[in-house]
């Protein structure tokens, strides 16, 4: 037993402050508290969102105050990233403790490290840790599972060859994806091997690696959409999460799946090409441009941002179908947001499950798909 369903770590930042909005919003059967390194920090957190829970103080520089934040919740859910610089000792006390983890990490070096380090320690202990439950990479890795199973009903088998592509995207990256592309970034300087996880497609797979997969690096024109398409560079993760499910769950898209992301530039023929071409060679979190952590839209920018993204499948006798997943929020933070929380009460609520490192595809697809539609403005369809 223990004292709280999910403390939400890291509330005093700005998507931590966003995840507790939504659970304080109305009342989700859960039991939870807020915690941080601060508690003044946590105190006027509290006062601004009107949620009357209780306080916990942490800091990720002080593993016994992390061993007793873990002992006393079912789920820590984390926003505090990057997660290399700040992570490996919350997910350590969650495996040694068998306490449940979801975060937001989009950093697949780190994240294969965690795997090599604590995968048989949280089997052990049961300890169910989650990686990237925000949108890197939920959307992709659902949106996948969806077209698959639609697949497996309708022809008896999966699609060898799926093609993710970001139709539409309104809203902007998050300050702590901005940290973590840098961080990771300055990793890679230091040790070669960041980099050759970075570009290994089968990176969070260890003991298997499949065919070769396209790397989506320079723009083309797809048949299937009638569109110019430019690298998407959220894919670099998106796609490793994608095949580590498949490879959680046994195969069922099969040893031999082939699948990318890139994303459709606006406009036609030479103007849509011209728009693939600018799109590749901008680098979106390149620079010392963009939000701090702790920094993001406002209420109105978040809730005027949305997305579209299309999963293509088609076998090699020609059969195809379309599953298409949308959210109603700019992806960084108020998508993000949601989704993150509605894992951690997936965890808490919908699924057991043994202990390990997964993904939310592997170990709660279907629950938590129905999680989103219902309470999380996202939409999932097969066409």
């Amino acid at each position: 037993m223990r004292e709280f369903d999910i403390i939400v770590y890291g509330a005093t930042g700005f998507t931590g402050r966003l995840v507790a909005e939504y659970l304080g919003a109305r009342d989700h059967g859960v039991t939870w508290a807020m915690a941080g390194r601060s508690l003044s920090k946590l105190e006027a957190v509290r006062d601004d969102i009107g949620a009357d829970v209780p306080l916990v103080t942490a800091d990720a520089d002080d593993p016994a105050s992390l061993r007793a934040l873990v002992a006393r919740a079912k789920v820590v859910l984390t926003t505090v990233g990057p997660y290399q610089l700040y992570g490996e000792q919350l997910v350590a006390a969650c495996a040694a403790s068998g306490t449940a983890y979801v975060d937001l990490c989009g950093e697949p070096a780190w994240m294969r490290h965690m795997i090599d380090a604590h995968d048989a320690q949280a089997k052990l202990s049961g300890a169910r840790i989650v990686f990237s439950g925000g949108f890197d990479s939920i959307p992709f890795d659902l949106g996948v599972w969806t077209l698959q199973q639609a697949a497996i009903a309708r022809f008896g088998k999966p699609f060898p060859r799926v093609k993710g592509r970001v139709i539409a995207m309104k809203g902007t990256f998050s300050g702590g994806t901005f940290a973590s592309a840098r961080a990771t970034m300055a990793a890679a300087a230091k040790d070669p091997s960041v980099f050759k996880l970075m570009i290994d497609p089968f990176a969070l797979t260890p003991g298997f690696s499949g065919p070769p997969q396209p790397k989506g690096l320079l723009p083309e024109y797809d048949d299937a959409l009638g569109a110019w398409t430019a690298p998407f560079v959220m894919a670099a993760i998106n796609t490793k999460n994608v095949h580590r499910t498949n490879a959680l769950l046994g195969h069922p898209y099969g040893k031999d799946f082939v699948y990318d992301e890139m994303m459709v530039a606006p406009g036609l023929g030479e103007i849509g090409k011209a728009a693939a071409e600018a799109i590749a060679k901008f680098n979106p979190i390149g620079g010392d441009k963009g939000p701090a952590p702790g920094e993001g839209p406002s209420r109105e920018e978040r809730e005027s941002g949305h997305y579209e993204i299309a999963f293509l499948g088609e076998m090699p006798s020609g059969e195809r179908l379309r599953a298409t997943v949308t959210g109603d929020r700019d992806p960084g933070y108020g998508s993000t947001s949601k989704m993150i929380a509605e894992t951690a009460i997936c965890l808490v609520k919908d699924v057991a499950g043994d202990g390990g490192i997964w993904t939310p595809g592997a170990l709660m697809a279907a629950p938590l798909v129905e999680r989103l539609k219902a309470n999380a403005g996202l939409t999932f369809a097969v066409t």
